[in-house]
């Protein structure tokens, strides 16, 4: 199927290419081409600063203080959000060209073309633009955000002129607290907050750059931000720096003749701290300057590309048959690796730091979406994620106490660990995401085999998520493990009893954490675990309670929700999407419609509690009420499609997944990208159509391909080999790598893998009744006919 002609990219199978500028869609080209390294992001902006959607610098995890305003009161609630700011933007370098600033809006733009290269991990731009007064030049950049130097960003800035000799002013700018467009908050305290949010503290400049050190208002966080250059180009120019509270600037002065190039090499270097000292924190970013101008700007871009050359070795996908596809799924990969390759220990973002959409905050989504897929592929990252829930466990442990139960209660949604959500249903009630980290941390220990880790963090974490079930939770009459009043993954309908997914996570999380510490009894000893309370653990997962309705033949999401009335969904309008923004809610929480997959998520996550006939059954009920106002949900959708022998609609849901920000299909790309759905987009492929899965006895896989796709191959790392997988229509062939022997299973089949590559037959897929979906949102269709 041909891309769709408005979007701004074309189909190239390793580059985004933007073969002209499109005014109207630069919000999302902005994200699309965001850099970063999981501890400084970079939005795509031009590099002279306009015009722009959203002009964006970040660093992970630096955030201020905003009111959290309600209309009425209540215990429990946060009393304060926080918001991921944007710091000293470091991206800035303006031209003047014979007095006339190089501005795309003025004079007339011959050539315009940005390329973000997926290999190389570079940004890069090239104009051809004559000024109002007929001066033509053309600039080449290229950006990047070091994947191996954590500290530092770096831009080569080229200028030749074309057919004059003319003389140009070069502005390469660090600038603090610089005018954003208005968030639209309805309360003016919020805009207030975050309007100049630094407060200068100290500011220098030298021959060649300029260092510019803030604080936070209200947050109490201290930024540092410098900047160096190395200049070549014509004898003559001339190069001076100055420095104020909020604007560092070194200007190079030049006169070119027609074929001449001035070339600019900058370095940026960012550090944050709350509790390092002033002095601390400005040599700390010197240094790392320093560090970079040692390794050279060429020495950065082979670094670059050897880091990313041993990821690509693994986390490729490759796919035939579907050249946009193939495109999105990199794109989605590059997007996860750039979340939180170099994130250690702090949080990822639902946007990584790619926006300011959610605010910056950290959901559920890292450990759901996110984390399974960095444990297959850089599984350091996903370590380092999890030893920061780990560092949070004491304000996790505060809130829990606040709330009445016992164990930790991890925040909903978070920058730095406190609660910051103040709708009351997710932000008190949306328990699972306990059960969400606890499932992370299985993963990764069954993904990486690490005991050390698994004694280290995953015991603590398991322990601290399981009291907090056995708190929450209670026998009833009838001897079954109750827990009620809770809100699961589907925000349309919330506050229920004995929710599927919550309840068949909490299980999983309670049998983890019991056998976790009968392993490490020493280390849980420490922890204040004894015999009594893992029997405790076990039988309430032995007693956990699953509804399932007898008379429909499907589990209901929760008690009662098949016994509620069916949302009408032939009268509802395509404009009414998404439902949360043009209907109250109590009307979505008593009505079967669902935002995004609940009980389908389940089966994906604890397939072992459910037989083939059930998750058929229950997948084509949960289609036919699911209208994906979620990014989430599409490639939880395509994984059970796939397993259900649903293929062609399996294609259409990792579609949707994958091209969610290439395609701008949510229509808030602008706000950043979607994290969690490009995560799915690789778990789709590996777990939907490959069949992967893991029961603890080790990897299987249950490979089938949908009839448009002549092959699809993967790769992943486990207990220290690297595997590759490739399917084709008939067969499948697995090869080790790298690493020691190894067995798994196809289609069931034990198998066992060495040093040759191993294949195997796949079946004919079988007939199965096609499944409807809420009228007007099936996805789209990518299969012929």
């Amino acid at each position: 199927m041909s891309p769709d002609p408005a979007r701004p990219f074309t189909v190239e199978p390793w580059l985004v290419r933007e073969p002209k500028l499109d005014l109207d869609a630069l919000g999302q080209v902005e994200s699309v081409f965001a850099l970063s390294n999981g501890h400084i992001g970079l939005r795509g902006n031009l590099d002279e600063g306009e015009p722009h959607a959203m002009p964006g610098t970040y660093l992970n995890s630096f955030y201020e203080r905003r009111p959290l305003p309600y209309a009425e009161g209540g215990y429990g609630y946060p009393e304060s959000g926080q918001t991921i700011i944007n710091v000293t933007n470091g991206k800035i370098i303006r031209l003047l060209v014979e007095d006339e600033p190089f501005d795309l809006r003025y004079g007339h733009l011959h050539r315009h073309e940005r390329v973000l290269d997926l290999q190389a991990g570079t940004l890069t731009r090239e104009v051809e633009w004559e000024s109002p007064a007929g001066r033509a030049v053309k600039v080449r950049s290229t950006r990047i955000v070091s994947l191996t130097q954590r500290a530092i960003a770096a831009i080569c800035y080229e200028v030749e002129v074309l057919d004059a000799p003319a003389l140009l002013v070069v502005q390469s700018e660090l600038v603090a607290n610089e005018q954003l467009p208005s968030r639209g908050d309805d309360d003016p305290r919020v805009e207030a907050a975050l309007t100049d949010p630094l407060v200068a503290e100290q500011h220098r400049s030298d021959e060649a750059g300029a260092t510019l050190l803030h604080q936070t208002r209200r947050s109490g966080l201290r930024v540092a931000a410098a900047m160096d250059h190395e200049v070549s180009g014509p004898n003559g120019f001339k190069t001076t720096s100055e420095a104020t509270e909020d604007i560092g600037r070194t200007t190079i002065i030049a006169r070119l003749a027609p074929g001449e190039k001035l070339s600019i090499v900058k370095y940026v270097a960012y550090g944050w701290s709350a509790r390092r000292s002033q002095p601390a924190l400005h040599d700390q970013v010197r240094a790392a300057l320093a560090a970079a101008r040692y390794t050279g700007w060429q020495g950065l871009l082979d670094e670059q590309r050897a880091y990313l050359d041993e990821f690509w070795t693994t986390a490729d996908v490759e796919i035939d048959g579907d050249a946009e596809l193939q495109q999105a799924v990199r794109v989605a990969t590059w997007h996860v690796l750039q979340a939180g390759a170099r994130a250690e220990r702090r949080a990822i973002g639902a946007k990584g730091l790619t926006g300011e959409g959610y605010d910056g905050h950290t959901f559920w989504d890292t450990e759901t979406f996110c984390l399974p897929v960095l444990s297959h592929l850089a599984p350091e990252a996903a370590a380092d994620a999890l030893r920061w829930r780990q560092s949070i466990l004491p304000l996790a442990y505060e809130r829990a106490e606040q709330l009445g139960v016992k164990g930790a209660a991890f925040p909903w949604r978070t920058i730095r660990g406190q609660e910051c959500s103040g709708y009351w249903p997710a932000g008190t009630a949306a328990f699972h995401i306990n059960a969400d980290i606890a499932d992370a941390v299985r993963r990764h220990v069954l993904a990486t085999g690490d005991v050390e880790f698994e004694r280290e963090v995953a015991l603590e974490l398991l322990v601290a998520t399981a009291r907090l079930w056995r708190s929450l939770g209670h026998h009833d009459s009838a001897g079954e493990f109750r827990i009620d009043g809770v809100t699961g993954p589907d925000e349309y309908t919330a506050i229920v009893d004995n929710n599927v997914y919550t309840n068949l996570m909490a299980q999983q999380n309670l049998r983890v954490a019991a056998d976790t510490a009968a392993r490490h009894a020493r280390a849980a000893a420490r922890l204040g675990v004894n015999a009594e309370e893992m029997a405790s653990w076990r039988d309430a997962a032995k007693s956990m309670r699953i509804p399932f309705d007898e008379v429909l033949g499907v589990h209901p999401q929760s008690e009662g929700f098949t016994d509620h009335q069916v949302w009408d969904f032939e009268s509802t309008p395509a404009k009414m999407y998404p439902l949360l923004l043009n209907v109250p809610y109590f009307d979505l929480y008593r009505k079967q419609v669902i935002k995004q997959a609940d009980l389908v998520l389940a089966m994906q996550l604890r397939p072992d509690a459910f037989t083939p006939e059930q998750m058929k059954r229950n997948f084509a009920y949960y289609e036919a009420l699911t209208v994906r106002d979620s990014s989430l949900s599409a490639c939880t959708q395509a994984v059970v499609a796939a397993w259900t022998g649903h293929l062609d609609l399996a294609y259409d849901y990792l579609a949707e997944a994958a091209l969610v920000d290439l395609n701008d299909l949510a229509g808030n790309s602008d706000h950043g990208v979607h994290i969690a759905s490009m995560a799915g987009t690789w778990t789709a492929v590996a777990a939907g159509f490959g069949g992967m899965r893991n029961d603890g006895t080790g990897l299987q896989f249950s490979p089938r391909l949908p009839p448009a796709l002549s092959r699809i191959s993967f790769g992943l790392r486990w207990q220290g080999r690297q595997l590759r997988v490739e399917i084709r229509p008939e067969e499948a062939e697995y090869r080790l790598v790298s690493g020691p022997p190894m067995r798994l299973r196809h289609h069931g089949e034990p198998l066992a893998l060495a040093e040759d590559p191993q294949i195997r037959p796949i079946g004919p897929v079988e007939w199965v009744e096609p499944v409807e979906q809420p009228h007007g949102r099936a996805p789209r269709a990518r299969h012929p006919g």
